[in-house]
């Protein structure tokens, strides 16, 4: 069988630990029972070692496959991976929901995705990645005792994202650390505020109150002071026809929301001025992670 899931990009501006989107670029892992344990890995990470001893995947799918079956069974995987490591567009969260996933489905139960998506909290401890991971779309969510609740809203063909992939990886646990502790309660309304009224412009397609409903005051300057290139990015993107522009996730990558016929000029005049970074198109995956039986 094949696991599929979506690379995603979370916050999204105010929606901190929040809201999420998922993009039409994928990690595959295909597994095959075998008489002995093998890992491949194509892609991203193929060429680091400490990926096949140390593998989060192997440890979530093998927990989650004994509890199931009180087996321990071997299999042969292998790990296609197109989403980047450390950049801010889900890898982590990838690995988590495609690991459980994977053990539903090997373990012969039906891989429900509330289920996914609530195991997936005791590895992840906020939705804002594995929701849309799971669902697809853009999703907002809430834990409310231990569960996750989100509600999904698929995205038009209308729109695209243009991906500035910078060639520094930004550290999650670092970045966090460098945020307050404490927020006004003027900063906390506004994060409020702005957070649900962009909710509002996806679940009602009203994308060209994008860039209005994307203002963020609690993490995204703060972050992105460790790579200033980021802020040139987002002017670059405003004045080129981005309905919306933010960081994506922790970084260090930036998502940019435009028009299907304003992709390839912004994708151009993104990549004319940083030469270093990777710039993509990507549509919008609004089915989450794919069980395929071979």
């Amino acid at each position: 069988m094949q696991i599929l899931v979506p690379a995603t990009s979370a916050n999204i501006g105010p929606g901190f630990d929040a809201l999420g989107l998922a993009l039409e670029l994928h990690n595959t892992v295909e597994i095959t029972r075998a008489n002995f344990a093998s890992v491949s890995i194509l892609g991203e990470g193929k060429d680091n070692a400490l990926l096949k001893k140390n593998n989060i995947f192997l440890s979530i799918f093998n927990e989650i496959y004994v509890k199931l079956t009180g087996k321990k069974d071997t299999f042969r995987m292998i790990f296609t991976n197109q989403i980047p490591f450390s950049r801010g567009l889900g890898s982590s969260s990838a690995v988590i929901t495609s690991a459980i996933a994977a053990a539903y489905a090997a373990a012969g139960f039906k891989a429900d995705k509330s289920a996914i998506l609530n195991q997936a909290l005791v590895y992840e401890n906020h939705p804002d990645n594995i929701a849309p991971a799971t669902l697809g779309g853009f999703v907002s969510s809430v834990v409310e005792n231990g569960k996750v609740k989100s509600l999904k809203k698929p995205l038009s063909a209308d729109i695209k994202a243009v991906i500035v992939i910078p060639d520094k990886p930004m550290s999650t646990n670092e970045s966090r650390a460098k945020l307050p502790k404490n927020f006004t309660m003027g900063e906390c309304v506004s994060n409020l505020s702005h957070a649900a009224f962009l909710t509002a412009c996806f679940f009602s397609e009203n994308y060209e109150l994008l860039r209005t409903a994307a203002k963020d005051v609690m993490h995204e300057q703060i972050r992105m002071q460790s790579l200033p290139e980021l802020f040139e990015v987002r002017k670059i993107a405003y004045e080129n026809g981005a309905l919306l522009s933010t960081l994506s996730g922790s970084g260090s990558s930036f998502l940019n929301i435009v028009y299907a016929g304003d992709t390839a000029n912004l994708k151009q005049k993104l990549q004319d001025k940083f030469k270093s970074f990777r710039v993509e198109i990507f549509n919008f995956d609004n089915d989450g992670i794919k069980i395929l039986q071979s």
